[in-house]
């Protein structure tokens, strides 16, 4: 299955609600009438689009209507979509699997229950496909279950992992996994990081500690960070994203367990209000179900019959 197919089944729940809501408003309607936009309402929230998104749908379809440019179902089906897909369009950054520094030093953050271990080894397989020599850092030492869950990844794709002690320092892990990509040639580090619960300043704090020790050795390292939430969390993966916002240098998103949620709408109000580009999303639970984001085709997924 291709990467389209893939979303089309990931965001199959989130469409599915959306098409019911649909049919909703448009029962016993055969034309846009004031209603619709009353009713519509109510169908987005329940995706998760948020407010603000949502009003500025609901904008466009009476500015829309008003200029008699909505008649039926499919017109406003493909008005939802261009409009989404506006949305989500955001100014491209490099994509991950394309950057050339080298070792290419990506820090990823989560907290517990994202998928973030997991997620790191997908991604450590993708560059492996690509023939990069990837090296894991287990630098979440408060979980030994992280430590054992990323070295049998390792053992999986052909990774290598540093590792210490469990209760290790975070930022004493990072340094040496660092230190041997350098030494042994690596030309990806994948660190993973202890789930962050954003309301606790210290594990932020240790967060900023290791940057500024894994930039004593590359100096414009880390070269990625890298939010990892969880879409099953609908609005509250949206509460966890302002909370880690506020500590900069977050470079890119990515949005896991699309396929186990009707909650995948939350996208539009994450890339609207953060305006950081989601690099991948998580559509199941095999190796390859980590696929590239692409607006335009989430809009028209979204919206799909």
């Amino acid at each position: 299955m291709g990467f389209v197919g893939k979303l089309k089944k990931g965001l199959s729940k989130t469409s599915g609600r959306l098409s019911e809501g649909l049919e909703r408003v448009f029962l016993g309607r055969k034309e846009i009438d004031e209603g619709v936009a009353e009713e519509l309402e109510e169908v987005l929230i329940e995706a998760d689009l948020g407010v603000r998104a949502t009003d500025e749908i609901l904008e466009m379809i009476a500015d829309k209507t008003s200029r008699e440019e909505l008649k039926d179902r499919n017109s406003l089906i493909s008005a939802l979509k261009e409009k989404v897909r506006e949305m989500v369009m955001i100014p491209d950054i490099t994509p991950l699997m394309e950057c050339r520094e080298k070792p290419l030093i990506v820090l990823i953050v989560g907290v517990n229950g994202v998928g973030k271990t997991t997620t790191i080894g997908k991604l450590g397989s993708l560059f492996r496909a690509r023939g990069k020599k990837v090296l894991f850092c287990a630098a979440d030492t408060f979980r030994a279950a992280a430590i054992e869950q990323l070295a049998i990844w390792a053992d999986r794709i052909g990774a290598e992992l540093i590792r210490h002690k469990p209760g290790a320092d975070p930022s004493a892990v990072a340094f040496d996994s660092v230190q041997a990509a350098l030494n042994r040639h690596a030309d990806v580090v994948l660190i993973d990081t202890a789930g962050r619960l954003h309301t606790k300043d210290n594990l932020m704090a240790q967060l900023e500690k290791m940057k500024r020790v894994i930039a004593k050795v590359i100096p414009d390292a880390p070269h990625r960070t890298l939010l990892i939430l969880d879409g099953t969390n609908g609005q509250n993966a949206l509460s966890q994203a302002r909370e880690f916002m506020k500590s900069p240098g977050f470079t890119d998103l990515i949005v896991t367990k699309l396929d186990g949620t009707a909650r995948g709408g939350v996208i539009v109000p994450i890339i609207q209000e953060f305006h950081v580009p989601i690099g991948f999303v998580g559509v199941g639970e095999q190796e390859d179900d980590l696929i590239p984001f692409n607006a335009a085709e989430f809009a028209e997924l979204l919206f799909a019959d």
